[in-house]
This record gives C-alpha cells, structure tokens and sequence, in this order.
C-alpha cells in the first residue's frame, strides 16, 4: 500500500514535514510502523501550494529515502499546504505518472488503498469518467481512475457528496463482478484552501488514518519542544501515521469518516457510499 501526510498552516520547509519527524514520511518508506507493507519505494510525490494559480506537483520513481533531489528541493521549499504521498504499488508500474499527488486544476488528491481486481472493473469504470477529462488521465493507476470518477461527480463543487458517488459506483461495479470488497481507502483531497480526508473500506477494517491535535494546548503540555513553538495554532496533519511519539497528539479518524480541516478547525462527519 502506501503512506501520506497532508499538512497544512504556517508555511514550513518540506523538509520540517518530511525528514525532521523522528517518524517522518521518509522514514516510513523504509520503516512503516501501521502500513500493510513495512516498505514503501515504488516512487512519491509532493503537491504545494505557492504564489501560482495551480500547486506545484514533483513526483519521481526513485524511493524517498533515495533521492537526492527530493532532499535538496524540501531544504529550500516552503508552503502552507502540502500534500506528501510515498508508494508501494498494488500491481501498475513505476513511472512519474502513476506517482501521487496527482493534479486538476487547483485540486490535488492522493490514495492509500486499492480498488480490488481493478483490471475487472476498469472497462466499466473507465467508461463513467465525464468523456471531457477522460483524454486528461496520464496514468494506469485505480487511484488516479477514481480521482477523475470523484471529478466526474462534482468533486470541485462538494467534495463530500462526489466522493460518496464515486465510492458508490466503485462498490456497485465490483459486487456485479462478483467482488465482496471492491474499495480500500484512505483519500485526501484538496483546494488548496480546505482538505478533505476520507477513511473507508468495503470490509470495513480500514488502513489507518490520524489527525493532529490543537498545536495550542500541545505547546502548553510541552513547553519545551520546539518543533511546537515553530508552528502556527492553526497547523494541522492529516496521515497515515503518526510523524511522533507525543503522548495526547494524535487521534485516529474513525472508520466510515470524513474529516475536514479549514483554518485552525477541524469537522469530522460519517461517510457512506451513495447508492447509484
């Protein structure tokens, strides 16, 4: 499977995200401590946003504990949003292309996750994609697929809803196939202004998922971490594990959830497919 962060709050170097963190995104591609696999090389990729009209996407297939560009671009880049993705493929290869983030627009989206026996359900999925953004897929990837079914669906309009569309046709396409769990996820998605994240599975034992907690009262429970004073109070993560061990900063998002970060507030609100 795979791993990710989405970050976002004061502008940060990359690097306070990715390589300081005594659990950082880097050392989970060796070491995932929650992952379905310990290892995650099969590429990565960072999505941030700047002064453009669009994020800025790098994405490589050299693993994250291996690339020197990747070190030297997160020393001197800096953002307040920030989405971070490393990979281990679920059978499509490893090229730039099927690396998260991936983009549209102002949207960026990534996944930890798999749509079970997706070369079974690719024809019919492929076939729902609004025929007008079909051309704009570069990839082979189920994530990139269900990325442009979520656009399909009015992704740019209400995040919540379109997913839910999406899932929904994921799970009808895969039962009719004869899949009992057609869809693993862990999805994040974002503006660039609000992120949404989704924990879901068809089964319902989804990989794991956490959300940061008030910076404030962190700072106040440990006055001497000064990673903590760095941040702003309004600083939030999203991920896929926790980056540390500080006790109290950390929550899971529970199953059949959807959490949204705006500013320094967070929502979380159940989430189920909608029928088609």
């Amino acid at each position: 499977m795979c791993r990710w962060l989405a970050y976002s709050g004061s502008p940060v170097k990359l690097e306070e995200l990715l390589y300081k963190p005594a659990n950082s995104l880097v050392m989970q591609s060796k070491h995932s401590r929650l992952g379905a696999t310990t290892t995650n090389g099969d590429g990565f990729g960072v999505g941030w946003y700047g002064s453009a009209p669009t994020p800025g996407v790098f994405h490589s297939t050299e693993p994250a504990w291996h690339d020197r560009n990747l070190r030297e671009v997160s020393a001197q880049a800096s953002s307040g949003r920030v989405f971070a993705h490393i990979r281990a493929t679920t059978g499509s290869a490893v090229q730039q292309t099927n690396c998260h983030p991936f983009r549209h627009n102002r949207w960026l989206w990534m996944h930890n996750g798999l749509l079970t026996d997706f070369p079974t359900m690719k024809r019919d999925l492929a076939f729902a994609v609004e025929p007008s953004l079909f051309p704009l897929i570069e990839g082979a990837t189920d994530s990139e697929l269900f990325f442009f079914l979520a656009l399909t669906f009015g992704l740019e309009q209400d995040p919540r809803a379109a997913v839910a569309a999406a899932v929904g046709l994921i799970e009808e396409v895969g039962r009719r196939h004869g899949i009992d769990f057609p869809l693993q996820m862990t999805v994040a998605t974002t503006d660039g202004d609000t992120t949404w994240a989704f924990r879901y599975s068809s089964e319902g034992r989804s990989r794991s998922l956490f959300h940061s907690t008030d910076v404030a009262t962190l700072r106040a429970q440990y006055p001497d971490n000064p990673m903590l004073h760095e941040l702003s109070d309004d600083a939030r993560l999203v991920v896929s594990e926790p980056l540390g061990d500080l006790r109290g900063a950390w929550r899971e998002i529970p199953e059949s959830t959807c959490v949204v970060v705006h500013g320094g507030g967070e929502d979380l609100f159940d989430f189920s497919p909608a029928a088609g």
